[in-house]
């Protein structure tokens, strides 16, 4: 019992310290970023999202730039049958550009989002860590881009991103183009 606590807690530690390695880009522009992004890309270990990710549609995020360095940022989901439903938070930037924190009350959970590579007329790259209630800590990895699909380079390079940050390989999904 106690090898396995043990254990736990060493694998929390050095996920927990993955995540603090985990950068923004330097040079981050907020005006640049704003406007809409297809998901076209979505990574994680945690238990809702690899409970759900077959059902997983392509998304879109829009960022919007608010008074002092602050976006609201709206999350557009697909459902079945063609239905969709949005999602706002107001993001409150950090102290280090390119970094983001907000809160959901429908997730319950803290957010630290940090964009950590972006082409602004192309894709980006968003590391999201996720804090709950309870304490416990998850990552989602998004690629985003401004067109529904990507290039199989930038799809090898989200793996192995997401690989990095230490999302399993079978819990990578990278939507197909829409047409």
């Amino acid at each position: 019992m106690m090898n396995s606590l043990l254990m736990k807690l060493g694998t929390l530690m050095c996920v927990l310290a993955v995540h603090a390695d985990v950068m923004p880009v330097k040079d981050f522009d907020l005006e640049k970023m704003a406007g809409d992004w297809y998901v076209v890309g979505y990574a994680s270990n945690a238990k809702w999202f690899v409970d759900s990710k077959e059902e997983t549609k392509l998304g879109t995020q829009i960022f919007k730039p608010g008074h002092d360095g602050h976006m609201d940022l709206v999350y557009v989901h697909n459902g079945p049958n063609g239905t969709s439903s949005n999602s706002t938070f107001h993001a409150m930037k950090t102290d280090t550009p390119g970094r983001f924190t907000y809160h959901s009350d429908i997730w319950k959970n803290d957010n630290d989002m940090r964009i950590v590579e972006v082409q602004y007329e192309d894709y980006a790259l968003v590391h999201t860590i996720k804090t709950t209630s309870d304490n416990s800590t998850h990552i989602l990895n998004n690629l985003l881009s401004r067109t529904n699909g990507t290039s199989a380079a930038l799809q090898e390079k989200f793996s192995k991103f997401s690989n990095e940050t230490g999302v399993l390989p079978e819990n990578i999904l990278l939507l197909p183009r829409v047409m």
